[in-house]
């Protein structure tokens, strides 16, 4: 889990109940719940589809042609890209493109091994999600590409197309996989974000939730409509009286741009959850950066909280008299 970080001081004179507020630094280590660590060692997330492992394979020969499924023609999934196009027409959300890719072949990217182990490679593009490291195994002749975000997490990057990938990097080879693969070698890898063709005229961003339910096969419920999470955060607040009501939002991050700057209700990066606490009047300010640090253990304790929720930020208003 992440969280935004304001410049302000919190002890300078602007209003304590009003505006954005971050928690207090990042969270704990996330480490993978029991049930997904099951699903990735009995699903062996390090293979592709066919069950063929990502290290050692050869680029050379039958390797290096396209790994497609039976008459595939390398083209974006129908379903996904209508999922896509409902985003954009505001007639569907994010949670419909990600239950499409449930079920959609995407392309995994690998290279050719470039560095001795523990080295790296960078390889730059236009935006901020594409300044890549090529990361590869001492043994391997192959390797997955990974992604450095912008708040420092490791993204791994697939594709809907074949086309697609090849105009972001012309030496990678795509392998085919059904996403829910891709997911699980992204947790494999340690990437806590899944970018669906960067450099495309929309990058659509799975945060790491969706990607825990990707590779699970299981239905995903963004934070902000999670009424379970609605709940976890009201008993978090049970122990700070002077927090009268709590609500959330979507979050300033969920949204994505298109190439040429149109705006979808959804695929960013984040952050995906905005918390609301209204408080009541009369709090200084350190007694409401006291509230705040004492929601952000609780929550950080909280397993719904944990498996639920990418990244958040918290805004604070007056509760009504």
């Amino acid at each position: 889990m992440t969280h935004t970080h304001d410049s302000q001081d919190p002890h300078d004179s602007h209003d304590p109940h009003e505006g954005v507020q971050p928690g207090p630094g990042a969270g704990p280590v996330r480490h993978l719940p029991g049930h997904i660590a099951a699903a990735l060692a009995g699903a062996g997330g390090a293979t592709d589809s066919a069950g063929q492992p990502w290290a050692g394979r050869s680029l050379s020969g039958d390797d290096a042609k396209i790994h497609n499924f039976e008459d595939d023609d390398g083209t974006a999934d129908a379903g996904y890209l209508a999922a896509l196009d409902n985003l954009a027409a505001g007639t569907g959300d994010e949670a419909a493109v990600v239950a499409a890719l449930a079920t959609a072949r995407v392309f995994v990217p690998i290279v050719a091994q470039l560095a001795e182990e523990g080295e790296a490679v960078t390889h730059p593009h236009g935006d901020q999600l594409h300044g890549d490291k090529l990361r590869s195994d001492k043994q391997a002749d192959m390797a997955l590409v990974t992604l450095k975000a912008p708040d420092g997490r490791t993204a791994m990057p697939v594709f809907t197309s074949a086309a697609s990938l090849k105009a972001w990097h012309s030496e990678a080879r795509p392998v085919a996989v059904y996403a829910a693969r891709a997911a699980l070698s992204a947790v494999a890898e340690g990437a806590e974000l899944l970018v669906l063709d960067p450099g495309s005229e929309l990058t659509f961003v799975v945060r790491r939730p969706a990607v825990w339910a990707l590779a699970q096969q299981q239905t995903w419920t963004p934070s902000y409509a999670d009424p379970d999470l609605v709940g976890a955060l009201g008993e978090g607040a049970v122990s700070f009286p002077a927090v009268r009501r709590v609500e959330i939002h979507p979050g300033g991050g969920v949204a994505s741009a298109t190439a040429d700057g149109r705006r979808l209700p959804g695929g960013g990066a984040g952050p995906e959850l905005r918390v609301v606490l209204y408080l009541e009047d009369g709090l200084d300010a350190a007694g409401v950066q006291s509230i705040v640090a004492g929601l952000n253990n609780a929550w950080a304790r909280n397993e719904i909280f944990a498996e639920r929720v990418d990244s958040i930020e918290v805004k604070l208003q007056r509760a009504a008299p």
